[in-house]
C-alpha cells in the first residue's frame, strides 16, 4: 500500500440530510478536496466529495458515502488522507509535516536529543512532539527560531532548546 498522509478530518455531521463537516490540514483549506477521495487510515475510501462548501471552521461536504445524518455522525473523528504520490512535489525549503515524523533531532552543537514522533498544529502555533533519548516525550515550537534548520534529506531537524525562566519573588 502506498504511503497516505493526513489532510481533513470529520468533525461531525451537518444538518440534517447526511453532510459532514470536515476540517482540512491544508495551507489552503478547500486543497484538500483536490486530490481525489478522501481514504480511511486502511487506504479505503470514506468520502469522495462531490460538494464542498465552506462553514464556520470548516466545510459541510456531500459525499455518496454518506447518506444519513447518523451515518455522517458514526464518522465523527475520522481522518481523512490521500495518497503521497496524487500531492505535489514540495518546493525548494518546503516539506510536509509528515516528512518530519521519524527525523532525528540534534542540537545546534550536534549532540543528539531524540526523535520528532508528531507535529501538532494546536492553533496557537505548530508544536514537534520529541521523544528525547530518555525521559518522556516533550513538545517543541515548530518556528524558524526554535528550530532553525531542517534537513528531510537526512532526516534531521536542528532545534534550538531555550529553558524557561521563572521569575522569583522577593
Amino acid at each position: 500500500m502506498s504511503e497516505l498522509v493526513v489532510v481533513a478530518a470529520i468533525a461531525g455531521a451537518f444538518g440534517v440530510a447526511g453532510e459532514v463537516k470536515v476540517k482540512s490540514f491544508t495551507d489552503e483549506p478547500e486543497a484538500c478536496f483536490g486530490y481525489g477521495p478522501l481514504l480511511g487510515t486502511d487506504g479505503e475510501v470514506v468520502l469522495t466529495p462531490q460538494s464542498a462548501r465552506p462553514v464556520k471552521s470548516g466545510f459541510a461536504v456531500i459525499a455518496p458515502e454518506v447518506g444519513t445524518r447518523e451515518q455522517a455522525e458514526a464518522l465523527k473523528t475520522t481522518l481523512l488522507h490521500v495518497r503521497r504520490e496524487d500531492l505535489p512535489e514540495p518546493e525548494e525549503d518546503e516539506f510536509y509535516f509528515e516528512d518530519l515524523v521519524g527525523c532525528e533531532v540534534k542540537s545546534p552543537s550536534g549532540q543528539r536529543i531524540g526523535k520528532v514522533t508528531a507535529v501538532h498544529e494546536f492553533g496557537a502555533g505548530d508544536m514537534l512532539e520529541i521523544k528525547p533519548l530518555e525521559g518522556n516525550a516533550f513538545f517543541h515550537p515548530f518556528t524558524k527560531e526554535a528550530v532553525p534548520k531542517v534537513d528531510i534529506a537526512a532526516k534531521r531537524v536542528i532545534v534550538e532548546i531555550v529553558e524557561a525562566e521563572v521569575a522569583k519573588e522577593g
